[in-house]
C-alpha cells in the first residue's frame, strides 16, 4: 500500500511540475486568453481548472470558459452526410457570438455569456462576466486550437495548450500499449458512471468519435505554444477494477466482443490499485469519480 501511494505521489508531482512551468510561461508572456484542447478522455476538463489554480497562485484571475456552452440552439446544429445532427463540427458552436464576446470582454466591457442547456437545446444567457485588469480567459474545447474559432483575436493574446494522454508503457518488448487505448479505457469508466453508457455502447462509438478527433484536433496539435501529457503510469491500475467488469459484460457474437477481448487481455498484465489511493485532485478521477474538482 505505501509503496503505491509514494509511486502514485510521484507520478502526479511530475506531471504537476510541468503545468506549473505552463503556467508560469503564460504569465511571462502576458497572454490574455489560454486555449485548451485536446482529444476525447485526454483530461481536458481536470487539467483546465488545475492550470486555473496555478495562474492564480501566481496573481492571475483565471477564468474559465466552456467552449460546449456556444452551441447554436439544437434547431440551427449542421447535419452530416448521414442526415445526423453533427455536435463535432466547428459548424456546431456559434462562432459569432464566441467572437464577439471575446473581443467585447478584452475591450473591458461587460458581456452575458451562455450556458448551454442540454436538456432544451438552448442557450440561456445568465452569467455577467467582466474582466479585471490581470484576469486570464481558460477555454476549453474541442476546437479550441482552431484559428477560425477565434479569427477577431489577435495572436499576441493567445497561448495554445494540446494535451494529449500518450500512453509510454510497454508491456513487453513486443506488446506496446497503442496510445488511443488509455483513453478508451477512461471513456469506458466515466461513460458509465456519469452518462449512463455501458462499455458495450462506447466501444460502438469510438471510431466515430477518433475519426472527429482526425478532422478537428490533431492536425492543429502543430500550432500549441505547450504539449501536456496526460498520462499517468499508474492509471490502468487503478481503472482496471472498473473496466474489467464492464467488459466481461460483452458477450460472443456480439460486435464490440473481439476489441472487449483484446482490451482485458492486455489487463492482465496490471495488478488492481483500489481507487482510495488515489488523491482527491488526480486526474484520473475525472473519470472514476470522487474528484475535488466539479468535473
Amino acid at each position: 500500500g505505501g509503496k503505491i501511494k509514494d509511486f502514485i505521489r510521484k507520478n502526479d508531482i511530475m506531471i504537476e511540475r510541468n503545468l506549473e512551468g505552463i503556467a508560469e510561461d503564460i504569465v511571462s508572456k502576458n497572454k490574455r486568453i489560454v486555449l485548451l484542447a485536446g482529444p476525447s478522455s485526454s483530461g481536458k476538463t481536470t487539467t483546465s481548472k488545475k492550470l486555473s489554480l496555478y495562474l492564480s497562485s501566481l496573481g492571475v484571475n483565471a477564468i474559465p470558459i466552456s467552449l460546449d456552452d456556444f452551441f447554436l440552439n439544437r434547431n440551427e446544429t449542421p447535419v452530416d452526410e448521414y442526415g445526423n445532427k453533427d455536435y463535432e463540427s466547428i459548424n456546431a458552436i456559434d462562432t459569432e457570438l464566441f467572437n464577439d464576446q471575446l473581443s467585447r470582454l478584452l475591450k473591458g466591457e461587460e458581456v452575458i455569456l451562455p450556458t448551454y442547456n442540454f436538456i432544451t437545446g438552448q442557450k440561456e444567457f445568465k452569467r455577467r462576466l467582466k474582466l479585471k485588469e490581470n484576469a486570464i480567459l481558460i477555454i476549453e474545447g474541442l476546437h479550441s486550437l482552431n484559428d477560425e474559432l477565434t479569427k477577431t483575436i489577435d495572436k499576441k493574446n493567445k497561448y495554445k495548450i494540446y494535451i494529449s494522454a500518450l500512453t509510454q508503457l510497454n508491456v513487453d518488448e513486443h506488446n506496446r500499449i497503442p496510445t488511443t487505448d488509455g483513453r478508451l479505457i477512461r471513456r469506458m469508466v466515466r461513460d458509465a458512471r456519469t452518462r449512463g453508457t455501458n462499455a458495450k455502447g462506447t466501444i460502438a462509438m469510438w471510431e466515430s468519435v477518433r475519426k472527429g478527433e482526425e478532422q478537428n484536433i490533431f492536425p492543429y496539435q502543430e500550432t500549441a505554444d505547450a504539449m501536456f501529457n496526460s498520462a499517468l503510469l499508474y492509471e490502468l491500475a487503478v481503472l482496471k477494477p472498473y473496466a474489467e467488469p464492464a467488459l466481461f459484460g460483452i458477450r460472443p457474437g456480439e460486435p464490440e466482443y473481439e476489441e472487449a477481448k483484446r482490451i482485458l487481455k492486455f489487463l492482465d498484465y496490471f495488478l488492481a490499485v483500489g481507487s482510495d489511493e488515489l488523491p482527491k485532485n488526480s486526474i484520473i478521477r475525472e473519470f472514476v469519480g470522487g474528484s475535488c474538482f466539479k468535473v
